[in-house]
């Protein structure tokens, strides 16, 4: 079991809080334990997979998109990007935007950039907390200030930034926007939902997402639960209470790894705990 150093990153709009990640430039050192201060490439074969996350947005983020595993192969030589989204805390009145309310064409995107205007074609949503979002690569979506959330991805740190609010970044100067590099990474379908609808349950895991590059479930315990470790790694991410795994402590903005060699994890709730648990 590994916990890792918290990377710290401060934004125009907010902070981000990369609680388990293998971008090169920001891989994860090991917190604690006897193997404290190797990084996750020291542990896991291979760049790790997935980057976790924890969004605290003051300001609207940029409109952006990702771009998915063909363009990204083809233009940065990595992965794409498709990620979830967890709300574990909302301002009043705090919304964000996840893909497209009405059917637009390419070229209507860029004229619709160029106008000012490409929120206008967005769907927008009230959130609160508990509140799931999958964002395929190629769907266009911002979060809004006044959120607080977990978001778990593909290991990639490419963002087409579409449209800024022409506002100045940390340095002063204006952010770069990729308007053209987004145009044909974006989808165009308008789906008649964006938000994931899920039952929460007691005592059992929830499937919150599932695609080729991750499977997440929601798991709320009042009492000790023992998860098996089925696949070569599982990830818990704590969005709320506090619990040890296996006797490591985790508390709510914290990750913990478990490899394959563990074969399972005992979970022993503080009260209460909230987990996000996911793997590929």
């Amino acid at each position: 079991m590994y916990k890792f150093e918290p990377i710290l990153k401060t934004l125009v709009w907010g902070t981000e809080n990369w609680v388990l990640s293998g971008v090169p430039g920001s891989e994860s050192v090991v917190a604690e334990g006897p193997e404290k201060g190797r990084k996750i490439t020291e542990i896991y074969p291979g760049q790790f997979p997935l980057l976790i996350k924890f969004i605290d947005a003051r300001r609207d983020l940029s409109i952006q998109v990702h771009p998915d595993d063909e363009i990204a192969r083809q233009r940065h030589g990595c992965n794409g990007k498709t990620e979830m989204w967890y709300v574990i805390g909302a301002a009043e009145g705090a919304h964000l935007y996840s893909g497209l309310k009405e059917k637009i064409t390419p070229d209507e995107y860029e004229e619709l950039v160029r106008k000012d205007r490409i929120v206008s074609v967005l769907a927008d949503h009230k959130v609160a907390p508990g509140d799931v979002f999958f964002l395929p690569a190629g769907r266009i979506h911002a979060i809004c200030g006044g959120c607080y959330l977990a978001e778990i991805q593909q290991t990639c740190d490419i963002t087409y930034r579409i449209y800024d609010y022409n506002r100045p970044g940390l340095d002063g100067k204006p952010r770069q926007l990729h308007t053209a590099e987004a145009k044909d990474a974006i989808d165009y379908k308008v789906y008649p939902g964006y938000r994931t609808n899920y039952t929460p349950a007691e005592g059992k895991p929830v499937e919150l997402a599932r695609c080729p590059h991750f499977t997440t479930d929601l798991l709320r315990l009042t009492d000790g639960y023992t998860q098996p470790v089925e696949s070569e790694f599982l990830i818990f991410v704590c969005i709320g209470g506090s619990a040890t795994l296996n006797g490591v402590a985790i508390k709510e903005g914290e990750a913990v790894l478990a490899l394959s060699s563990d074969k399972s994890v005992g979970i022993v709730p503080d009260g209460s705990v909230s987990l996000l648990t996911t793997h590929i």
